[in-house]
């Protein structure tokens, strides 16, 4: 009985690191996007210097994780929520890693002018950040209804991602001096797309914790 309570414990601590990973998440991606609508180099700097954080919080995961499975050998679901914490972990850190490479791309404009106002990449960042919180959601709870919600989503992210590649590439026919930027901004807009589809493995790994079977989502 004692084993359990503080293997229950241990879980709960997994919860609240994914939980405080996912909302160092959404606050990078947001600062980023920020930092780039105004090249604001501070923020961007901000971005990169903080992701070590999230780096910290997956390596304690790992630890706890780790030393649940060698000290409690768990099985079938229990051994799952552990399984699906790493996986959940690593989709973290990779999303991080994208929101710092959104923020080195404002370092990389300084002393540039926009080539245009930022609105669809904003547009983009804001439900791409509404998904992770979400998928972050229906892990905590174990909301299938919400996790299966991720492939809706991320189609939705997917069509915003093509109106901005057919805008940015008509803005680089009709004006070749600013290829390089609307590259740039090309490549953000792929940064943020490739989140939400970490987004959609989360929702992934809620299914395969409540049923046992993970499905594709992305497809």
């Amino acid at each position: 009985m004692i084993r359990r309570i503080e293997f229950d414990q241990q879980l709960d601590e997994l919860k609240t690191l994914l939980r405080d990973m996912g909302k160092h998440m959404e606050e990078a991606l947001a600062l980023a996007v920020q930092s780039l609508q105004t090249l604001d180099a501070d923020k961007a700097q901000r971005v990169v210097d903080n992701d070590v954080q999230l780096n910290a919080m997956e390596e304690q995961i790992m630890d706890i994780g780790s030393r649940l499975i060698v000290t409690q050998q768990p099985v079938a679901k229990d051994l799952r929520r552990i399984l699906v914490a790493f996986r959940i972990a690593s989709d973290l850190e990779r999303m991080g890693d994208l929101a710092r490479d959104v923020a080195k791309v404002t370092l990389r404009l300084q002393g540039q002018k926009l080539i245009k106002p930022l609105v669809d990449l904003p547009r983009m960042s804001d439900q791409v950040r509404a998904m992770v919180s979400e998928s972050i959601e229906s892990y905590l709870t174990e909301n299938t209804d919400l996790a299966y919600k991720m492939a809706q989503d991320d189609d939705q992210v997917d069509h915003l991602y093509s109106i901005i590649l057919q805008d940015l590439f008509a803005h680089l026919t009709s004006d070749p001096d600013t290829a390089n930027q609307a590259m740039l901004l090309v490549m953000v807009g792929r940064y943020i797309e490739r989140i939400a589809d970490h987004a959609t493995n989360i929702g992934e790994s809620t299914v395969y914790l409540v049923t046992g079977h993970r499905p594709d989502l992305n497809q």
